[in-house]
């Protein structure tokens, strides 16, 4: 009796969890998301999930942007059944790079490689650089963004955003709509406005004060379903936005699967007020349209698709406005721009920039914003460019708007420290900057140098600034952040200074780099670095006409100078040799500097003096080093009356 009644138990709960995933699947395939989370979970707690319900736990998580539970549910089903589908993988590896966990994302994108061959999420992207994410993340240290959550973000979800005569337009789930939408168990989505001011803060930066938002009401723009993305013409007049497909009665329509798509609409300014929006002809009743976005003049209309003719998810489409108003054949953006995965969200900059976000380029996890350019025909386009941290995240981050003469700008993201599922963030551009100064001294009397020329060379060794030194000695060149530079130092009758740093990415850091020269004239000589030869020759090296080059430059500037050379040897070898070797490579010394235009009677003597005058213990018999036998083969120049006999 026992066993018949435990058999009946567990065909009751089998029967129970088979019928709560069927229901599960119909509250997913509808995209209730959170209430089909909540029964696949009381299957998962029965011991009844299978593939299916755990894949469709990491897909609910996934799609509502919990990263978090999706790695969770994602990585319970691959690592517990085989032969799980390769798009399940690749959500896996966003959901974790969206949580930071790029070397565990790695290793799954290798099997994913081996998996899914040809898949044009894997171009551009190597296994093997996990760098290539810290690269990412830090890829706009140069510059100093200024980012905000914005004063009017509510609790809920408020995305995309447009600018038009210092208004700007959003969506949001927030108003008198309380039609909830299951994806997310928040209201439906309307078109918002809200006027701004530009404000100065306290360093200087100008951000944007807003009123409070108010929904966009007039000629039944809004309805109790969803209306979001905004564009609007450079006139002003024609308004494009995304619309729940609805008929004239303002009532879901279904495809014959049970699916409502979204369609583009337009309305037209008449005085103040909106028209009757007026549906587009491209839209279609089994796909959805949507996301749009005008090109700088106007005459294209960017827009987004899950149409059969797409590459994945979701591509980017262009159709041509022409000058009657009818629009031209829809036009694939092809494989550059869109992928397998999502692309949304496109938008055209006044320097014709194209930005789109998309999970299909290579990302920091979920949606990131990218840019491209694209020519007036759409036929020459760029491969897309990650716009990196801060505008990027490991969180879904799109809608990106920007102004090229202000740069100030719009992204929206549901990044954790946000109001509401999705937040609105302003942000404002400029050059992270910072200051190199000093002051010019003399090496042995610290006496300020005026008359310095100071040379601001970058790391390519182009000289990109210069500027001379007045009484207090001081330079100062601005610089960007994170860049390495070399201060050169100049002086006549000084020998160079040449300073080298690396700047870090805190804006407006001062980097004091002195520069200390020291006299080339020094009592009776002219000091330059040691003339160093070769053992046993007295080949001129190009060190030393490196060298030589300071007593050609003093020559010439001091057009009545007249020296002698004095050249001088280690104690190796014989000291008869050594002091025969000592008089050629004086007299090679004069000979350069001959050859470089200086008159022969300008030097008056060139003598050799051989080991007769050491600077060191190295004598003969002394063992020691290269370096130390080195010190001793030297030169001097000293600074004579032009009618002094020889010595």
């Amino acid at each position: 009796m026992k066993i018949k009644v435990l058999t009946l138990f567990l065909a009751i709960t089998s029967s129970l969890s088979f019928s709560q995933t069927k229901l599960a699947d119909k509250f997913f395939e509808n995209y209730g998301y959170v209430k089909a989370i909540e029964l696949y979970e009381k299957v998962v707690e029965k011991g009844k999930a299978d593939a299916h319900v755990l894949t469709r736990l990491g897909d609910a998580y996934y799609n509502n942007s919990n990263s978090e539970k999706a790695v969770y549910w994602y990585k319970k089903a691959l690592t517990k059944y085989k032969n799980i589908e390769a798009e399940y993988i690749y959500k896996y590896i966003q959901s974790l790079r969206s949580i930071g966990n790029y070397e565990e994302a790695n290793v799954w994108f290798k099997k994913l490689s081996d998996a899914q061959k040809g898949d044009s999420r894997l171009k551009g992207y190597d296994p093997n650089n996990v760098g290539v994410f810290d690269q990412l993340t830090s890829k706009n240290v140069d510059l100093m963004v200024t980012m905000e959550n914005l004063s009017f973000n509510s609790e809920l979800s408020d995305f995309g955003s447009f600018v038009k005569d210092s208004t700007l337009y959003f969506a949001s789930a927030r108003g008198e709509n309380k039609k909830v939408y299951n994806w997310n168990k928040e209201p439906f989505l309307d078109i918002f406005q809200v006027d701004f001011t530009e404000k100065v803060n306290e360093e200087g930066i100008a951000l944007n004060t807003y009123d409070k938002p108010s929904e966009l009401l007039s000629q039944g723009i809004n309805t109790v379903y969803h209306e979001a993305s905004v564009a609007i013409t450079n006139d002003g007049k024609t308004m494009y936005f995304t619309r729940d497909n609805v008929n004239q009665r303002q009532r879901l329509k279904y495809d014959k699967e049970g699916t409502t798509h979204l369609k583009l609409y337009k309305s037209t300014l008449v005085g103040k007020l909106w028209t009757e929006p007026e549906e587009l002809p491209f839209n279609d009743e089994i796909y959805s349209t949507g996301h749009p976005a005008l090109s700088v003049d106007n005459k294209t209309l960017y827009f987004v698709s899950d149409r059969a003719d797409g590459f994945g998810q979701t591509d980017i489409y262009a159709v041509s406005i022409k000058e009657n108003g009818t629009y031209g054949e829809p036009i694939n953006l092809g494989d550059k721009i869109n992928t397998e995965g999502r692309e949304m969200f496109p938008f055209v900059s006044q320097d014709s920039t194209f930005y789109f976000s998309s999970d299909g380029h290579l990302n920091l996890g979920l949606l990131d914003i990218f840019k491209s350019n694209i020519l007036k025909d759409s036929k020459n386009i760029t491969a897309p460019e990650n716009l990196g941290a801060p505008f990027n995240s490991g969180y879904d981050d799109f809608a990106y708007y920007i102004d090229n003469e202000t740069k100030k700008g719009y992204i929206s993201s549901n990044r954790p420290e946000g109001k509401g599922g999705d937040d609105i963030y302003g942000f404002t551009i400029s050059k992270c900057v910072q200051l190199i100064s000093g002051i010019a001294t003399e090496h042995r009397t610290e006496i300020i140098l005026n008359g310095v020329t100071v040379k601001l060379i970058d790391e390519t060794g182009k000289i990109i600034a210069e500027a001379i030194t007045k009484e207090d000695g001081a330079y100062a060149f601005e610089v960007e952040c994170n860049k390495k530079y070399t201060i050169l130092g100049t002086k006549d009758d000084y020998h160079e200074d040449q300073k080298t740093i690396i700047t870090s990415n805190k804006n407006e850091e001062e980097n004091i780099l002195d520069l200390v020269l020291k006299p080339m004239l020094l009592e009776s000589q002219i000091i330059i670095n040691p003339i160093f030869f070769d053992y046993d020759k007295a080949t001129i090296r190009t060190d030393a006409q490196y060298e030589l080059e300071n007593i050609v430059n003093v020559l010439r500037k001091h057009d009545e100078m007249i020296i002698k050379i004095e050249a001088h040897t280690d104690s190796r070898g014989r000291d008869k040799y050594n002091l025969k070797l000592s008089d050629k490579r004086a007299k090679s010394t004069a000979e350069y500097i001959i050859s470089r235009g200086i008159e022969r009677s300008r030097i008056q003597s060139a003598r050799g003096f051989g080991e007769t005058r050491l600077l060191n213990k190295c004598e003969n018999g002394v063992k020691c080093s290269e370096e130390e036998h080195q010190v001793n083969r030297r030169s001097y120049f000293y600074i004579v009356d032009g009618n002094e006999d020889n010595e």
